[in-house]
Formats: structure tokens, C-alpha cells, sequence
């Protein structure tokens, strides 16, 4: 963590706080990255498999925690004084019973769950619920610093999240040779919630301790936290579906392979979504301030479109370089995918700006098509998996009919 602190510290000054924000994530998806390559490249396809399915219950939490973020953030850009306590006393009990929820079920279930995803030990999920509640605290607490704009502080939760689960992780494995890998992965995903959590707002603790709060508007930001909450489960949907019915339907080797494959071409994704971070703060002040918010899209699909386009191009251009880099000559074999992969995200990561971009201005009828589409995605999986390519091919269609609808309702809403 310091050494990414002092690397950061170098960055030249003339930098804005937007731009050494975007490069900070930049940074951080790079660790996220190498944490995942080592895993692959320490533990071979089988075993990873069962640590990929660890990977994607994270991501999927990450959805869920982002569904707390998104609404703190849009009503600490609206509110002020003691209405915005009052709203951090109520999304933090809102985050508090939800995560005990959530973990609750996955320590309940969790031999049900290696039943289901054939793993080799139950108590990777056991361990792993136990960290949901506090990784609710941390999305309230980012959306906090994100809603304000103080994104030094909130670069830094990002930065000290992944950095621990990155160095616990891989040095209890090497010291550790007799405990499960997916026990270590486990621990090192909770571990790293609580790292995370720093630096923590203190208005926090005061929205708790607040006794007497103004009145707020509880009906608008509960119909705002649960459409939110039905965007981001179809988010879940579409991004992680894949993941886990391959693990179903296929074998342990296969399943590691696809992991390595979903790994690489969801880099595009994670780039996108600092955007993302980046344009609902300021579409919703702008907003509120009666600005025309088109420019600030455009611009922001743009950087998208060169980003997608790019990585799409280089993956197929040199397949068998990229995975043999970043995973070993063990995972070669899937290489002939990842151009159609990469692709299927691109076209996700360009329908999902859209999306995000109505949903800061409460338009909500892309949320209800991404969910439609979203199940429409698993159905073609379970209809159509007689190999991983057509897995491929199956969420290439399902993309490209979600960017066709996002696009005729951007040019229905701006046909003047």
C-alpha cells in the first residue's frame, strides 16, 4: 500500500483530481489483475477453478455493495446538514440489515453450495459470508467521498482493498502450503473489506449517533434504492451468469479455462466503469444545476468506444501472446476465444454507459429491457452450451440486441 502511496506521490502536480482518480483506478485494476493471474498461474485450471467461483461471488457482491454506493452518492450531491444525516442514518441501518442478510444465508447454506458448484471444500463460502456486512459499510462510506467529490480519499479505499487481498493472499499461500487455496482466497477476500473500510467518514458515526433529523423524503430514496438495486441484480446477471453456469455444465478444467478467458476480456469492463463513477456525480449536479447533459455522455462513450475497439483488435490479433502472458501455456488452448469475448464486453460496457447515464435521471426503462435481456442471456446459455464458443456466441447475441435497444432510446429521447 505504501509503495503504490509513494508511486502515486510522484504523478506530476499539474494532474486534476478527475484525471489522478481515473489513474489511480487504472492502478488498482491493474492489482486486481495481477492478483488474478497469479492465482492462475499458481494454482493451474482445476484448482482455480474453485477460486474463479470465490472471483465472481466478490464481483457479485461488488454489484450489490455498488447499488449502496450509486444511491449515497446521488443524495450526498442533493442533501445537506441534518437531511443528510438523516439519510446516512438510514442507509446505514438499510446496509447493516441487508448485510446481515446476505451473509447470513451464505454461512446457512453454504454446504448447498459446494453441492452446487462442485467445489472441494464447503467452508470457502462459510468464511466468505462472513465479510458481506462490512463490505456494505464500505459502499456506503465510498459513495460518501464519491458524492462530495473528495476522490483522493476515495481512491485510496480502492487502493488499500486491493493491495491487502493482493499481498495477504499470495503470501499465505506460499507460507501456508497445507491450507486449502480457496480457504486463503477466502480470508483474503474478507480481510481486505476491512482494509477497505479506510479512511472512514467519520459523519458516519454521527448520522448513527444523530437522535432528532429532519424529515426526508424516505418514499424517493427507498423507490430510487430499489430500482437501483433491479438495475445492478440485472447487472449481476448479465456479467457473472456466464461464470457459473459454465461451472455447472462443465468440467473443472474447463471451467478454469473459461475463468483465465472471462478474466482477460473483462478488462474492458473494469476500465469502463471508472467512467461510470466519474459521470453519475456529475450528471446528477448537472442536473440539478439545469445543464445540458448530453456533451458529458458523448464524451464518455467515446472514450469507450476507442478503449473497446482497441482491446478488441489486439485480441485478436495476438491470442495466444495475451493468454500466454498473462496465465501460462496451460490456458493457451482458450485463446482462440478471447477476441470474441473481449468483444461481448465491449458491447456490454457500451450499453451499460447508457444505462447509468438514465438511470442518474431517473429514466428507467432501459433498467427494465437490461433485466429482460439479462435473462434472456441465461436462457440461451442453458439452451445452447454444447461448447465454450457457443457459450461465446450466445452473449455476443444477447449484447448486441441490449446496445441495438439502448441506442434506439438514446435517439428516441434526443430526436429533435
Amino acid at each position: 500500500m505504501k509503495i503504490i502511496s509513494n508511486l502515486l506521490a510522484k504523478i506530476p502536480k499539474k494532474l486534476g483530481p478527475e484525471q489522478f482518480f481515473m489513474l489511480t483506478i487504472l492502478l488498482v485494476n491493474g492489482g486486481n489483475y495481477v492478483y488474478n493471474l497469479l492465482l492462475g498461474r499458481i494454482l493451474g485450471p482445476t484448482a482455480f477453478s474453485d477460486a474463479a467461483i470465490l472471483i465472481t461471488l466478490l464481483l457479485i457482491l461488488s454489484f450489490v455493495g455498488m447499488t449502496f454506493q450509486i444511491v449515497t452518492a446521488k443524495y450526498a450531491v442533493l442533501l445537506e446538514g441534518g437531511h443528510l444525516l438523516g439519510f446516512i442514518k438510514l442507509i446505514t441501518k438499510y446496509a447493516a440489515v441487508l448485510g446481515l442478510l446476505f451473509g447470513l444465508t451464505i454461512v446457512v447454506f453454504y454446504q448447498e453450495l459446494q453441492e452446487l458448484f462442485h467445489t472441494k471444500t464447503a467452508y470457502m463460502f462459510f468464511i466468505f459470508g462472513f465479510g458481506i456486512p462490512l463490505y456494505f459499510l464500505m459502499s456506503v462510506n465510498r459513495g460518501l467521498y464519491q458524492g462530495q467529490n473528495v476522490l483522493n480519499k476515495l481512491a485510496t479505499t480502492y487502493q488499500t482493498e486491493m493491495a491487502s487481498r493482493l499481498l495477504l493472499t499470495i503470501a499465505a499461500i506460499y507460507l501456508l502450503p497445507g491450507v486449502p487455496s480457496s480457504i486463503i482466497v477466502a480470508s483474503g477476500i474478507v480481510l481486505s473489506f476491512v482494509f477497505g473500510v479506510f479512511p472512514f467518514q467519520k459523519v458516519i458515526f454521527q448520522g448513527v449517533k444523530t437522535v432528532e433529523t429532519p424529515e426526508i423524503d424516505k418514499k424517493s430514496i427507498t423507490t430510487f434504492f430499489a430500482l437501483t438495486a433491479f438495475y445492478e441484480l440485472t447487472q449481476i446477471i448479465i456479467n457473472n451468469s456466464d461464470i457459473i453456469l459454465v461451472k455447472h455444465f462443465f468440467d473443472s478444467e474447463q471451467a478454469g479455462l473459461y475463468a483465465s478467458l472471462a478474466l482477460i476480456g473483462r478488462v474492458v469492463y473494469f476500465v469502463a466503469w471508472m467512467f461510470v463513477m466519474l459521470l453519475l456525480p456529475k450528471v446528477i449536479q448537472m442536473k440539478k444545476d439545469n445543464q445540458d447533459t448530453l456533451p458529458i455522455l458523448l464524451k464518455y462513450v467515446g472514450y469507450i468506444v476507442l478503449l473497446s475497439t482497441s482491446i478488441v483488435l489486439f485480441t485478436a490479433l495476438f491470442p495466444e501472446f495475451v493468454v500466454g502472458v498473462m496465465f501460462g501455456k496451460e490456458y493457451v488452448s482458450i485463446s482462440f476465444l478471447l477476441w470474441k469475448y473481449a468483444l461481448s464486453t465491449s458491447l456490454f460496457a457500451v450499453a451499460n454507459i447508457f444505462a447509468y447515464y438514465y438511470l442518474s435521471l431517473d429514466q428507467y426503462v432501459p433498467v427494465i429491457v437490461s433485466a429482460i435481456l439479462g435473462s434472456t442471456q441465461i436462457g440461451l446459455i442453458i439452451a445452447y452450451h454444447n461448447s465454450l464458443e457457443q457459450v461465446v456466441h450466445m452473449q455476443i447475441i444477447a449484447m448486441v440486441v441490449l446496445l441495438f435497444f439502448q441506442l434506439c432510446y438514446f435517439f428516441y429521447k434526443n430526436r429533435k
